[in-house]
């Protein structure tokens, strides 16, 4: 029996034992959680962390929130049912209001909502369903660096390879198109000219005979790819990207499973570039901590039939009251705006830690999804003049912090990004706090690489 006074070192050691090897955070994060509250989590051990995980950006209001506690205490004081597949309740009814309150008119007014299974990775097979059955076409155009789930499809759709390797049969006519990636510029020029090249480059493609790509059934993109290393599209090549979507009938799908619900600055991403998508797929944030997961579309696609996609944990309805609790405290309390307030007040601190070593070679982002890119100088530049990426002293960083009482995890080409993905309640003399740490981190993880000698460099 599992003693729920053990500290750290026996659970991690039960979990070693009993749970698959493909478990992934506890390798790097070493500990087991007995509480946690807003933004903080303490161990088994009573270590506290700050959590700039926050269930990879599941935690909008943090942990255990008392708006949202509070409204699954209600669902169950009253005897509301749990579970009800795709039958409607009241709360699902108002959780879908709520929800659509929270999207631009000029999209919610002709929307439609399918519930998916728990996790984002369905609400994006259930999108690659949706336009695949609403233009009759197979090829689905996706994006390097992007990422969307571990399901066929989404996998299918994911840029890093690793994952795929050993996965034979993955969906088949999936393209993968260049990413404005202005820090490490697929075409070798950065700056505007990135994504300007990025633009004409997948117009080009759309339009020509010989790409050896048929018609495409839809495009999926993340506004800002998050597992790729928090890097943000351009606005103006969002925009051009909606423009050649919408000349040419391909259904725009717009990825939100982290981005939506203010994480950015803006309620959605995609709002910073003032688009209108086709679909939008939507999970963490909106489940309130609990699981759920829908993708919202324009009605001019819903023509598939009575189970065309199913799931039977669709009708969480827990997950639907805490997720009104929080849409609805996002919105009263404008946390899209102090997102991209915090975000900024982050950055600053980023900035500055950038500013003192040269081995931190980018920080970017959007509100409270940032990341830093951690480089060799001894490497030898790209034609960006951009320094090789440098896992083993990301690897460094993540473990400092860690020691220091802030939890990071890492993205991006190489695993080199230290992520940011704090609660959006975060305060300023939190995010001070979090500046703070991972400024001492990195000077001290610098000289831990420089003294151990490990200078393993990505190719």
């Amino acid at each position: 029996m599992t003693d729920p006074t053990a500290g750290n070192e026996a659970l991690l050691e039960q979990q070693a034992a009993r749970e698959s090897s493909a478990r992934t955070y506890p390798r790097h994060l070493p500990h087991a959680i007995r509480e946690a509250s807003g933004v903080t989590v303490t161990d088994m051990d009573g270590e506290e962390y700050y959590d700039c995980l926050a269930g990879a950006g599941t935690l909008a209001l943090g942990h255990n929130h008392p708006r949202v506690v509070e409204a699954m205490e209600r669902v169950l004081a009253e005897d509301r049912p749990l579970h009800t597949l795709d039958i409607t309740t009241p709360v699902k009814e108002r959780f879908v209001d709520t929800l659509f309150d929270s999207l631009p008119d000029e999209f919610a007014d002709s929307a439609r909502v399918q519930f998916c299974s728990p996790a984002g990775t369905d609400a994006v097979e259930a999108a690659l369903k949706l336009v695949k059955t609403a233009t009759g076409n197979r090829s689905v155009l996706g994006f390097q660096g992007g990422y969307h789930g571990m399901t066929n499809g989404a996998l299918s759709l994911m840029g890093d390879t690793d994952p795929k390797e050993d996965v034979p049969g993955l969906m088949p006519d999936v393209h993968h198109l260049p990413y404005p990636y202005e820090y490490r510029c697929p075409f070798g020029v950065g700056g505007d000219e990135c994504h300007e090249l990025a633009a004409r480059y997948v117009e080009r493609t759309l339009d020509d005979p010989e790409s050896g790509i048929t018609e495409p059934a839809g495009m999926v993109v993340e506004l800002v790819q998050g597992e790729g290393g928090a890097i943000p599209a351009p606005d103006d090549w969002t925009r051009e990207i909606r423009r050649m979507t919408r000349e040419r009938d391909i259904p725009l799908v717009v990825d939100e499973i982290q981005t939506g619900l203010g994480r950015t600055g803006e309620l959605y991403a995609f709002e910073h570039a003032d688009i209108v998508p086709d679909a939008v797929t939507l999970s963490k944030a909106i489940g309130g901590s609990l699981p759920l997961s829908v993708v919202v579309y324009d009605e001019s696609l819903d023509v598939w039939e009575p189970g065309a996609h199913a799931g039977t944990f669709r009708g969480n309805q827990l997950a639907m009251a805490a997720g009104i609790a929080t849409i609805e405290h996002v919105l009263e309390h404008d946390l899209d705006d102090h997102a991209a307030r915090m975000g900024e007040r982050l950055r600053g601190h980023l900035d500055a830690t950038e500013r003192a070593h040269d081995a931190v070679g980018d920080v970017r982002g959007r509100g409270l999804m940032l990341g830093v890119e951690l480089v060799d100088p001894a490497g030898e530049p790209d034609a960006c003049g951009r320094y090789p990426a440098h896992p083993d002293l990301a690897d460094a960083v993540r473990e400092a912090c860690f020691d220091r009482g802030l939890i990071v995890e890492l993205g991006g080409r190489h695993g080199s990004v230290v992520r940011f993905l704090p609660p959006l309640v975060v305060s300023p003399s939190d995010v001070d706090a979090i500046g703070s740490i991972f400024a001492d981190a990195v000077e001290a993880a610098i000289e831990d690489v420089d003294a151990d000698g490990r200078r393993e460099v990505a190719a």
